[in-house]
C-alpha cells in the first residue's frame, strides 16, 4: 500500500465545468473568474478577491499594490518581518521590491512565527510584517493584529497553505490588510494552478486588479485610483501601474467553483483523519508534532526527530521509501539554509534561528488530503514503533 503525499479531487463535475469553458470559446477573465472571486470573498468573509494564476503571484501582486496606494504605503527600504519558514515566494517579492528583510525564528510546537523573536526584531524602519498560517495551522492572528494596530505596521497574511482554518471563529484569510491563498493541485482546494488575494480595502483590490493584467484600467469600473477619460478608444489600452500580466483563465474559475462546493466536506475528512495522527503520536517522544493552534486544516502532518532519544531523520526516511511512504520538506524548510539567502540581503544577526533550523536538519512531513487516511496511517505507525 503506497502512502502518496497527495490525490486528485477532481471528478466528473470538474471535468463537466472545463468542457463548458471549452465550449463556450471564452477564456480569460469572463463570467466564472468573476463568479468565483464573489463566492470566495463572501465564504470566507471578504469585501473583495482578485483571482491569478498562482499563489506566488497573489504574493507578488499583493506586495505591489502597498506600494501604489495612497495612503501608508511601503518604500523601498521598509524594514519587512518574516518567518524563518514559508515557501520560497513568501519571501522574493519582499527583496524584489527593494524591502528589507528581517527574519525571525519559529515556534518548534506550531512551526509558526515565535513571537517573542518578532517582537525583537520591530524598530522604526518596520512598516509591514508578513505572517505565514503553516501547513494549515493558524498563526497567533489576534495578537499579531494587536501589535500591528498598536505600532501601526501593516500586517499582510499568506495563507495559501492554510485555507479553511481559523482562529476564534474568523478564517485565517480575515486578519491581514490583503491576505493570499493558493489552489495548486495539493491544496485545499484545486484550480490546478491558481491564487487569489482577498482584502476588504476597495482601494487595494483596484489597484491588485491593475496589477493583475498589464497595469491597464479596462477590468476596473468605478474607482478612485484613475479617472477616467472621455475617449472610450484610449481607456481600453490605458496604463496607469507598472503591472505584469498574471490572470487566471475561466477553466481555473470554473473548476474552483465546483471544488468550492466540496470545500466544507474535504475538510472534514483531513480533520477526522489528523484525529488519527495526534492519537498515534501525541505522546510518542521520539517526534516532535505540529501543535494546533486554533482549528487547523492540516494540509499534512509534520513530524520532527527527536535526535535526544538517538534516532535520526536519515533513518527513518529510509525506512520510509523503502516501505512507499512518501515525504518532503516542512514548507520550504529554513530559508537561511537555501543557496538563494545570498540574494536576500538578511542581516547576519538574523541567521541565528534555532529552531526553523532544527525543523529543517530534522523535520519532514506526510500526506493529508480528502481521504480515509486509517490505513495509511496505521502502517505508518506499525513501521515507525518497529525502527523505533
Amino acid at each position: 500500500m503506497e502512502y502518496k503525499l497527495t490525490t486528485n479531487t477532481f471528478n466528473n463535475l470538474e471535468t463537466r465545468a472545463a468542457i463548458k469553458v471549452i465550449k463556450s470559446g471564452k477564456f480569460t477573465l469572463g463570467k466564472y473568474v468573476k463568479s468565483f472571486e464573489e463566492r470566495f470573498a463572501k465564504k470566507f468573509n471578504r469585501k473583495y478577491a482578485v483571482m491569478v494564476n498562482s499563489g506566488s503571484s497573489a504574493n507578488l501582486i499583493s506586495i505591489a499594490s502597498l506600494f501604489y496606494r495612497k495612503k501608508n504605503c511601503l518604500k523601498p527600504g521598509d524594514e519587512v518581518i518574516v518567518p524563518a519558514i514559508a515557501w520560497s515566494t513568501s519571501y522574493f517579492p519582499l527583496i524584489q521590491y527593494g524591502l528589507k528583510i528581517r527574519l525571525c525564528d519559529v515556534d518548534i510546537k506550531t512551526l509558526n512565527v515565535d513571537l517573542n523573536s518578532l517582537k525583537k526584531k520591530i524598530n522604526k524602519k518596520t512598516k509591514l510584517i508578513v505572517v505565514v498560517n503553516i501547513l494549515g495551522n493558524p498563526a497567533n492572528l489576534i495578537e499579531l493584529k494587536k501589535i500591528c494596530k498598536r505600532k501601526k505596521i501593516i500586517l499582510f497574511e499568506d495563507n495559501c497553505e492554510s485555507l479553511g482554518a481559523k482562529v476564534g471563529k474568523k478564517f485565517t484569510g480575515e486578519f491581514g490588510e490583503l491576505s493570499t491563498s493558493s489552489f495548486f493541485f495539493s491544496h485545499h482546494i484545486s484550480t490546478g494552478e491558481g491564487g487569489i488575494i482577498t482584502t476588504n480595502s476597495k482601494e487595494l483590490n483596484d489597484i491588485c486588479k491593475s496589477l493583475r493584467a498589464h497595469g491597464w484600467t479596462r477590468d476596473i469600473k468605478e474607482s478612485k485610483i484613475f479617472k477616467k477619460k472621455k475617449s472610450s478608444f484610449h481607456e481600453q489600452y490605458r496604463f496607469i501601474l507598472p503591472g505584469y500580466n498574471v490572470r487566471p483563465q475561466e477553466i481555473n474559475a470554473a473548476m474552483g467553483l465546483v471544488q468550492l462546493k466540496k470545500f466544507n466536506e474535504m475538510i472534514k475528512v483531513r480533520r477526522k483523519n489528523a484525529k488519527i495522527f495526534q492519537e498515534i503520536f501525541s505522546k510518542n517522544k521520539n517526534f516532535i508534532i505540529q501543535r494546533e493552534h486554533g482549528i487547523s486544516s492540516w494540509f499534512s502532518f509534520t513530524l520532527i526527530v527527536n535526535n535526544k532519544k538517538g534516532l535520526t531523520r536519515e533513518k527513518v526516511l529510509k525506512v520510509l521509501k523503502k516501505n512507499k511512504i512518501h515525504f518532503r520538506t516542512i514548507t520550504g524548510g529554513n530559508i537561511a539554509e537555501h543557496d538563494v539567502i545570498k540574494f536576500l540581503n538578511v542581516p547576519k544577526s538574523d541567521l541565528n534561528l534555532p529552531n526553523a533550523s532544527i525543523a529543517h536538519r530534522n523535520g519532514f512531513f506526510i500526506g493529508n488530503f480528502p481521504k480515509d487516511l486509517a490505513p495509511q496511517l496505521r502502517k505508518l505507525e506499525k513501521i515507525l514503533n518497529h525502527i523505533i
